[in-house]
C-alpha cells in the first residue's frame, strides 16, 4: 500500500499557510498566485484549521461579508482533518469522502509536513495500481514463457 510520505516524496512538502489574523482578502490573493485551492491557517506557528476557496465562497460571497475586513479565524474551517505520514492512500481518499474535504494537511509530531489534494491521491492511487498491473503482467508473461 502507498502512504502519504511516499506521495510526499514525488509531489513535494510546500505547503502554503496563512494567519489567523490576516485578512481573508489576503488569504484569497495568496491562493490565486500560488495556484492552490486551500491554506493552512497556523497561529503561534502551529496549524489551527484550513481555508479554502469554499469557505470564501460560503462564508464571505453568500453572506455578504467584506474580504478586506474579514479575518481567516472568522471563516476558517477549524476542526482540522490532518494525516500523518504513514497513512496509506486508501484511508485518505476514504476519510476525504466521508468528510467531503478536498485536502489533508500531513502532521508528524504536531509538525507541518505536507499537504495532499484528492488530486494527488487519485494520482499516487492510479500509479499503484498501474505498477501492480505492471507487476501482474510480468509474472503471468514469465510463467507462461
Amino acid at each position: 500500500m502507498a502512504t502519504v510520505e511516499q506521495l510526499l516524496s514525488m509531489k513535494g512538502r510546500v505547503v502554503h499557510t496563512i494567519a489567523t489574523t490576516d485578512l481573508v482578502f489576503d488569504a484569497i490573493g495568496k491562493m490565486v498566485a500560488k495556484n492552490v485551492g486551500a491554506l493552512v491557517v497556523l497561529d503561534d506557528g502551529r496549524p489551527r484549521g484550513i481555508i479554502t476557496e469554499r469557505d470564501y465562497l460560503r462564508r464571505v460571497a453568500l453572506e455578504g461579508r467584506s474580504s478586506k475586513s474579514t479575518f481567516v479565524q472568522e471563516i476558517m474551517s477549524s476542526d482540522l482533518t490532518y494525516v500523518d505520514p504513514e497513512t496509506d492512500l486508501e484511508e485518505c481518499m476514504s476519510l476525504m469522502t466521508h468528510r467531503r474535504i478536498r485536502h489533508l494537511p500531513v502532521l508528524d509530531d504536531a509538525r507541518l509536513a505536507g499537504i495532499v489534494s484528492i488530486g494527488d491521491i487519485v494520482k499516487g492511487l492510479a500509479r499503484q495500481r498501474e505498477t501492480t498491473i505492471w507487476e501482474l503482467t510480468n509474472y503471468i508473461q514469465r510463467g507462461y514463457a
